[in-house]
């Protein structure tokens, strides 16, 4: 039988606290799925507001015949990614990993290329961990997929165009929003057509690339913030210290599956959040991401004796790389 709106609302304040915690498993769950496939993303997740469902489910304007079904929100995940080109990969991440995957995808309609819109990219899917509500039906969350540049002006433009109230807003600002969407769209293919070309430099693409793939690894182990500059540093050490950094995710990726233990054991025991380096400051390299690629290196000895060459060319603290080598217990 359909529930009214209060009564709805009623069953959504009590199952909320179930529903919030399936998002943030699905929204890890993503992350670390986005990761593995090399997708830089960011990933966020909520669920509905009680005011904000409340307010839907007694919305005139939608007019609900059964509100508890009809909101298919309660739960909502965004991944925003650096720009256009990789809004599909993405998008493979979630139907490869997510059941029920049922895409709305309005980017490229025929037909209203003459309009300025929103570049709509949304999947409803079930979310992990088979949370199911009261009647036996599985939780769904509604999946956004934007770039950057489109999150901002969705972001800044939702309380305007979406969100007005009884009032819709002047002709003259809606026209002036939707205007900011041909600026989004340039700033997305320049920021893609500059990543290819740096891919294109060598020496860009080296350090670059070496650096994405640890990041990617990383953050299967911890979405902590590191330093960008250390991270450039290092890395310039590192890619002397690798034949072929081409190929090199392959082998890294290889490192990380047969070590993935030993490498969580490690960043619990040493890495961002633990006890040492909370209170002394110390074992700093665990604490970024370029610390996969150390490691990787210190397991064989034909590598380490060529990642120590490199480190004593340069001009990073010896005891940076010895305590690494502790972590792993091997000597230099």
């Amino acid at each position: 039988m359909p529930l009214t709106a209060e009564q709805a609302f009623l069953r959504y304040q009590q199952e909320r606290p179930r529903i919030e915690q399936a998002v943030e498993e699905t929204r890890a769950y993503l992350e670390h799925h986005a990761a593995r496939r090399g997708v830089d993303c960011q990933v966020i997740a909520r669920a509905k507001e009680l005011t904000s469902f409340n307010a839907k489910a007694h919305s005139l304007r939608k007019n609900y015949d059964n509100p508890w079904k009809q909101i298919t929100d309660k739960a909502g995940v965004r991944i925003i990614v650096p720009h256009s080109g990789l809004l599909d990969p993405a998008l493979e991440v979630v139907k490869d990993h997510l059941e029920g995957a049922e895409v709305q995808d309005y980017r490229d309609d025929v037909g209203k290329e003459d309009l300025l819109r929103y570049p709509r990219l949304h999947v409803q899917a079930v979310m992990v961990g088979g949370v199911r509500d009261p009647d036996g039906v599985p939780y769904e969350c509604e999946i956004q997929l934007r770039t950057e540049a489109v999150d901002l002006w969705s972001r800044m433009s939702h309380k305007y165009l979406y969100k007005p109230g009884a009032a819709s807003p002047p002709a003259d600002v809606s026209r002036s929003l939707y205007r900011l969407i041909a600026l989004v769209e340039l700033y997305d293919l320049e920021v893609e057509r500059g990543v290819k070309a740096m891919a294109k430099h060598p020496e860009l693409a080296r350090s670059n690339q070496l650096l994405d793939v640890a990041e990617q690894a990383y953050r299967t182990f911890t979405d902590h913030p590191y330093s960008s500059d250390l991270s450039h540093d290092v890395i310039e050490v590192l890619s002397e210290a690798i034949d072929d950094t081409t190929n090199y995710s392959d082998q890294l990726d290889q490192f990380v599956s047969d070590f993935r233990e030993l490498l969580e054991r490690a960043y619990i025991e040493y890495g961002p959040t633990s006890a040492l380096f909370l209170k002394h400051g110390r074992y700093l390299l665990a604490s970024q991401p370029e610390s996969l690629i150390v490691f990787e290196r210190l397991n064989n000895v034909r590598s380490r004796i060529e990642l120590q060459i490199a480190w004593k060319h340069s001009e990073l603290p010896e005891d940076m790389l010895t305590d690494m080598a502790q972590i792993w217990g091997v000597s230099l």
